[in-house]
């Protein structure tokens, strides 16, 4: 793990290296958490689709199975 403080962010944020997170600190804390932009756009996608198959789970649960025709109104 990566960990900086937040004077180490701000004197070299033009020139951060982002292959894995770094996490910031302050007074001995994290605080933030910094990516690159195509690690969090893959987290939400991944986050998205787990609360997709969370859903379907949840409904199967409540509802019982459908049938292929009656799950695409056919």
């Amino acid at each position: 793990m990566n960990t900086q403080t937040v004077s180490y962010l701000k004197a070299n944020a033009n020139k951060l290296s982002l292959e894995s997170p770094l996490h910031i600190t302050q007074n001995g804390k994290e605080v933030y958490v910094v990516q690159d932009a195509e690690a969090f756009y893959e987290l939400q996608e991944t986050i998205a689709l787990l609360k997709l198959i969370n859903l379907s789970e949840r409904s199967l649960n409540q509802k019982g199975e459908l049938t292929l025709d009656n799950a695409f109104d056919v």
